[in-house]
């Protein structure tokens, strides 16, 4: 079984894949930390703020990881926001059945009520330190953007809209 978790920013995407290691033993990637090797070795001149290009770059890198894995037989996390909405087109049925896509945004609601919370979990499970200029406004537009996107890919996407840790229990 393959499980992407997939979301914008601050959504407990690495918390919830941590979680699920804990429950089901098995071992997950980042993308994040693929996409810092690939800068930091050299590989690519693409910075961590050039999202979408990362997403166009890391993808194939990760599909084939994916269709390694259920080739192999072998249980798999993969979490981060490199993941494309239309990224079924790239996997034919049998990788597809043994592949479950978790999307995880927050309501606009949410942020505004909880933002000081939100940025304070940041470092939950990584060292992480927000951006100075990271406003709710930003949080806002980029959970809109992966509703919207992976909502018109027919994915469900999972809202975070009232009690953080509730939307982990039903997963």
């Amino acid at each position: 079984m393959i499980i992407l978790i997939t979301g914008a920013s601050h959504t407990g995407k690495t918390l919830l894949a941590q979680r699920l290691l804990e429950k089901y033993r098995y071992p997950y990637l980042s993308i994040d930390h693929l996409k810092m090797g690939l800068i930091r070795s050299g590989n690519t001149d693409l910075t961590p703020e050039d999202d979408d290009e990362l997403t166009e770059y890391l993808w194939p890198i990760v599909r084939e990881i994916i269709k390694t894995a259920i080739e192999n037989d072998q249980n798999l996390i993969i979490e981060g926001c490199y993941i494309p909405p239309d990224w079924r087109k790239d996997l034919d049925e049998s990788y597809l059945e043994k592949i479950d896509l978790i999307c995880l945004a927050m309501t606009g609601d949410y942020i505004e009520e909880h933002f000081d919370e939100i940025i304070g979990h940041e470092s939950e499970i990584e060292n992480r330190s927000v951006k100075e200029d990271c406003t709710a406004d930003d949080l806002k537009q980029c959970n809109r953007w992966f509703i919207d996107a992976f909502g018109k890919a027919g994915e469900k996407v999972v809202l975070i809209e009232d009690e953080f840790d509730a939307v982990f229990e039903g997963i």
